[in-house]
């Protein structure tokens, strides 16, 4: 019930209500981008201070190596689930398979933002292991649909410059890059180099987080009115997707010995659907799947719930287990 009352939280709720009542209130796209790119640069810079502070570890590569290994399989069991239950064809089965995959980078600043709060911050090092996860469930999404339609003319015409072309937007995509820059920058600078923008990164940042979300509130309600292909059992999926991964993610986070305020951040990013970097690439690697379908699963449903109900309900998760 304190999640629930967390200024951030309740930005975002109050974007939602003023969609639903179809207020006119909006945040202007350069600003929100703007907040996007704040935020990104923040929790880089904030988890290489405290990895070259507390040094580089085995936690960081095991952790690290589990990210990209539950990245690479839970596309594999979304896409049969989506084509079994979901009843989805191949092409939007795959597309938002890689969503479920990847990682939302806002959830994680908001859980972040949480555990720090509760005085459990997790690990530096978790950024890194945020970046790590972003890529591979869109190379898994993007082999599951290319064999699926290996056999089209649309595949076979593929050309080795589009195959360039989408892995350069995928490996170098913006928010990979300013993540991982910015995580370099903070360990380079250290606590030291930290201190004189301190004010920018650290004290400013939660009220920025709060308008963020707020604009977050609004598209998420207004994808939700929008789309029209959702059906029950998407809806459905889409709330399984996020309890299952999370659940799993923190079974595994615990197992291995880490601490609450990490063990929560990895069922977060376990949990969490990609809404920034997934659409970028689907958009130019299908553009045959339904953009407002894996958007409304991701952006209008599950990143809700993660926000108001998988952060306290995983970090109970974690209190409990650990």
């Amino acid at each position: 019930m304190e999640s629930l009352l967390s200024p951030v939280v309740l930005f975002f709720i109050l974007g939602a209500l003023a969609a639903f009542a179809r207020s006119d209130l909006a945040i202007p796209e350069p600003l929100s981008k703007a907040l996007s790119l704040y935020l990104m640069a923040a929790i880089g810079l904030k988890g290489g201070v405290l990895v070259a502070n507390n040094g580089l570890s085995g936690d960081l590569v095991l952790a690290g190596f589990v990210g990209v290994a539950m990245s690479c399989l839970i596309p594999l069991a979304a896409y049969a689930i989506l084509r079994q239950f979901g009843r989805v064809d191949s092409t939007n089965s795959a597309a938002i398979a890689a969503h479920y995959g990847s990682v939302s980078v806002v959830t994680f600043i908001t859980g972040h933002q949480f555990l720090s709060d509760a005085g459990v911050p997790p690990a530096g090092y978790m950024v890194a292991v945020l970046a790590l996860m972003e890529t591979p469930a869109i190379i898994v999404g993007l082999m599951l649909a290319r064999r699926a339609t290996r056999a089209t003319a649309e595949t076979s015409t593929e050309s080795f410059q589009d195959r360039g072309e989408l892995l350069r937007e995928t490996l170098l995509n913006g928010s990979v890059v300013l993540l991982t820059g910015s995580f370099i920058i903070g360990l380079i600078i250290g606590k030291t180099g930290f201190e004189p923008i301190a004010p920018v990164f650290e004290t400013m940042f939660t009220g920025l987080l709060c308008f963020f979300l707020l604009d977050m509130g609004l598209l998420a309600a207004r994808r939700l009115r929008q789309v029209q292909s959702l059906t029950v059992r998407l809806t459905v999926l889409a709330l399984l997707f996020p309890l299952v991964n999370g659940t799993l993610g923190c079974l595994i986070a615990t197992g291995l010995g880490f601490d609450v305020g990490t063990a929560t951040a990895f069922a977060i990013l376990a949990a969490s659907a990609s809404y920034i970097a997934v659409p970028a690439a689907m958009r130019l690697a299908l553009p045959s799947a339904d953009a407002g379908l894996y958007l409304a699963m991701s952006l209008a449903i599950t990143f809700p719930f993660n926000i108001i109900v998988g952060i306290p309900l995983f970090f109970m998760l974690a209190q409990w287990m650990v």
